[in-house]
């Protein structure tokens, strides 16, 4: 908020709408975490609940502008015909940008519980979280969720990315050979950690380059136009200002 940083990795969905709201920051095609997110939507074990089931009900996320919670929406609206807006989704927190205001459907909830204990209760149907799938109380609303998410990549050719790196605009067009420098300075350190997939068969968490990151950053930006996170789409190209330029597609 305050503008501190002239390099920084931001959640994906928080520089679109640091973006919207003009502050001075451009993409660098380098994700530095990406995951699948189908099994981050949860349901009570043994509810029948199924996503179609969705729209009505209550879900509860840590914030709705979060990312991950954004990619599962997208994902509820283009594959079981869940739109955003069909659903009463509950927020612990605001967004990072102080500029953004959340649609009607969103309400900001005042709660001491946790999501686990709101799901378990009763006071939601379902809740988007990280990290609560090994509780035997609670399991995935996206049935067998590894496979719907290898499904979802072959036909989108697409990691959900979580954070990349931005940098200044300004810092962009006057010093162009800075952010080759630091761009070549990121992909060496990830070749010196030797960070890689799972495996070889797994698709690539942390894609670097224009055109690897363009079919994700395309579906995040339609996601959050239509989750009402960012007041409309922008192209794509724009995101990276003349970061291209410098560094190359």
């Amino acid at each position: 908020r305050d503008l501190k940083y002239d390099v920084t990795e931001l959640a994906i969905v928080t520089f679109l709408q640091a973006f919207a709201a003009g502050k001075p920051y451009v993409l660098l095609p380098l994700v530095m975490n990406g995951n699948f997110h189908h099994g981050s939507v949860l349901k009570r074990a043994g509810d029948k609940l199924e996503p179609a089931d969705l729209a009505g009900r209550r879900a509860a996320m840590r914030a709705y502008s979060q990312t991950t919670p954004t990619w599962v929406r997208g994902i509820l609206a283009d594959d079981y015909g869940v739109k955003a807006e069909t659903v009463r989704w509950l927020s612990q927190e605001g967004a990072h940008v102080a500029e953004y205001r959340e649609p009607s459907w969103v309400q900001t909830v005042d709660s001491k519980s946790s999501l686990e204990e709101m799901l378990l209760s009763g006071e939601v149907d379902a809740v988007i979280a990280s990290g609560l799938g090994g509780n035997p109380k609670l399991e995935p609303l996206i049935p067998e969720p590894r496979k719907a998410a290898l499904a979802w990549f072959e036909r989108h050719r697409a990691v959900p990315i979580n954070h990349m790196v931005a940098v200044r605009r300004e810092l962009a067009e006057a010093r162009p050979d800075i952010v080759r420098d630091i761009y070549a300075a990121l992909q060496e350190s990830r070749r010196t950690g030797e960070i890689k997939s799972a495996s070889a068969a797994d698709p690539d968490l942390q894609p670097v380059g224009f055109q690897a990151v363009r079919p994700a950053v395309e579906l995040i930006v339609r996601y959050a136009a239509e989750q009402k996170l960012i007041p409309r789409t922008y192209p794509i190209e724009a995101l990276f200002g003349n970061v291209l330029e410098a560094v190359g597609g």
